[in-house]
């Protein structure tokens, strides 16, 4: 009964896979409104009835391709990371961005599927959280680190008051780090995130033809923003 057991979940794991790759193809064509659990049975030769066995609607569907991409964009973030040297905080930031960048404009559909337009009618459930925060958990630590080393070289500021509450909401992500600090952080991520969409959606396009240099030079500033010297 094991061996069994262990041969189906293996063909059923086989086959989810099968399925959210064809649904990854249908994001380039048909964007994810578009997205079709008939379309996709077709292509696999099923009929309909046997694909809800696997999702039993589009937004499992959706969510299992968005949880999907959070966790290929958060694993490429970490491994980025762990491949420098931890104490020089400038260079992981670097890294970090260009990682970032780097996935988004490799995987330009994926990455549209979550930082795109909401596609209407659905809501991410809270099990897309974990995955959808790995990459700026790294940041954070990135932040703590440098905060405790005593390597962010910034004038010392004052958040509005006003301001505290939401502070506190994502103080998790960056314990230790007083609230100046932490504000121009995340103005760092969203304009890392901003210069990403920019690209991606093509809104640089005509204009900004270097832009990977480009980047590098806006990400440099964005991390002096934070108080990490240049890397």
């Amino acid at each position: 009964m094991t061996a069994s057991r262990t041969a189906r979940e293996r063909v059923r794991a086989e086959l989810t896979k099968e399925i959210t790759d064809i649904a990854r193809r249908q994001l380039a064509t048909e964007g994810a409104g578009g997205l079709s659990l008939r379309a996709v049975a077709r292509e696999m030769g099923m009929v309909s009835s046997a694909i809800y066995r696997y999702f039993p609607s589009r937004d499992d569907l959706l969510t299992a391709l968005i949880i999907d991409g959070y966790n290929a964009l958060g694993e490429t973030v970490e491994r980025a990371d762990a491949e420098c040297p931890q104490d020089d905080y400038p260079r992981r930031w670097m890294t970090v961005c260009h990682a970032v960048r780097d996935w988004a404009v490799a995987h330009p559909h994926e990455y549209a599927l979550l930082y795109g337009s909401p596609v209407p009618g659905y809501q991410a459930p809270q099990e897309t959280v974990a995955a959808r925060v790995r990459d700026v958990t790294v940041l954070g630590r990135i932040v703590s680190g440098a905060w405790a080393a005593g390597a962010i070289q910034a004038p010392p500021g004052e958040a509005p008051r006003e301001l505290a509450p939401e502070a506190e909401r994502i103080r998790g992500l960056m314990p230790g780090v007083p609230d100046d600090v932490l504000w121009r952080c995340l103005a760092a991520w969203t304009a890392l995130y901003g210069w990403v969409n920019f690209e991606v959606f093509g809104q640089f396009n005509n204009t900004i033809e270097n832009r990977r240099a480009a980047f590098e030079h806006s990400m440099r500033l964005a991390g002096s923003a934070i108080g990490l010297a240049s890397a």
